[in-house]
Parts: structure tokens; sequence; C-alpha cells
């Protein structure tokens, strides 16, 4: 095996996933954007979950937006289901795991809040029935998937947002998630703080 060009194919698969997926997500990331800037101005929050990769791309958007991304700026009210393990494991052990987010997104959401909802797949059982709590609890869902959307790309509401990546292979597709969580953080604070550029 030739590891330096196996490693370079890596970088340029990569970059054209991306590339081709800009003009096909710019528009819902904007959509995204602006439903998330809205519901933090009338002191909503925003929620977010996912499984393995998708987890820690969850707990990396909630940082940055309690924390901050790359301008200093109060802090904004986001939640990881994916990060307390006493609530996970009470959930997965009397309920099952298919309940973990669902049952967080019932207790802690409120209308007008929104769900970010990560799933390369489009079709993690878990992730879809913290869609369905989202929905019965008036949350507005935005969904990161790929491989065509899934399931979840099928039970979106008008209202929800959906941001699929135009990739079937998981690395690329989460690769380019944590791109779109980028723009989603930058255009937050962008909208919050008025940035023209």
């Amino acid at each position: 095996m030739n590891l330096i060009a196996r490693i370079k194919q890596h970088f340029q698969d990569s970059a054209q996933t991306k590339l081709d997926a800009s003009e096909l997500l710019a528009a819902p990331i904007a959509q995204a954007i602006e439903a998330m800037v809205g519901c933090l101005l009338n002191n909503g929050k925003i929620l977010a979950c996912g499984n393995g990769g998708s987890a820690a791309d969850a707990q990396h958007l909630a940082a940055e937006l309690v924390g901050r991304f790359e301008a200093e700026r109060h802090e904004l009210a986001a939640i990881a289901l994916t990060t307390d393990t006493s609530i996970m494991t009470a959930i997965g052990n009397d309920y099952g795991f298919k309940m973990v987010f669902a049952k967080q997104v019932r207790a802690l959401g409120q209308p007008g809040d929104v769900l970010v909802a990560i799933s390369t797949s489009g079709n993690s059982p878990n992730v879809i029935e913290a869609i369905n709590a989202a929905h019965e609890n008036e949350l507005r869902v935005v969904a990161l998937t790929g491989k065509g959307g899934g399931a979840i790309g099928e039970m979106l509401c008008d209202s929800d947002v959906h941001i699929c990546v135009p990739a079937e292979r998981t690395a690329r597709i989460q690769e380019t998630h944590l791109l779109a969580i980028h723009c989603l953080c930058d255009g937050i604070d962008g909208l919050l703080m008025g940035v023209e550029e």
C-alpha cells in the first residue's frame, strides 16, 4: 500500500465532497442560522444530539455556542444531549437506547427551541425518536444527514431545515458536517453581532 497516495486521496476526496456540497447546502445552512438566531433572541436554547462521531459534533456545536467560536461574545444557550452519562444510562437501562435523546428533549425542550439532530445515515433510531419528541413539543428541527437523508429526511416538517450532505461515505459526511457546524457558528455570531463581511 502506498500510504502517501492514500492519504492524499483522502484530502482530495474530502475537498471535493465539500465543494460539491457548497452549492447544495449554502441555502439550508443559512435557513438553519436564521432559525437558531431567532430561537436564541427569543430566549430559547439549542439542543443537539447524535451518536459516535455525530455525538462529538453535537458536543462541538454546544461548546462553540456556550463558549465562543472565533469572536468574543456573550454565552449562548446550548446543550449537547450526549454528555450526561447518568441520564443516558438510566434511560437506556429503563427504556432502551432508542429513548436516550427523546426523553431529554421532552424534559428540556420548550416550544421555540431548536433541536440539531445529527445522523450520517439519516436512520439512527434514537435521533428519529428525538425528532418525534421535538415535533410533539413544538421545537424546530435542524437535521444534519447524508446518504440521501434516510428516514429523517422523510419525517421533517416544512418548518424544519435539512442539511443533507451529498455523499455516501461516512467519513466524508462527518467532515462536511463539521464544516457546516462551523458555518452555523460563524453565521450565528455574524447575525448576533452585526458583522457585515
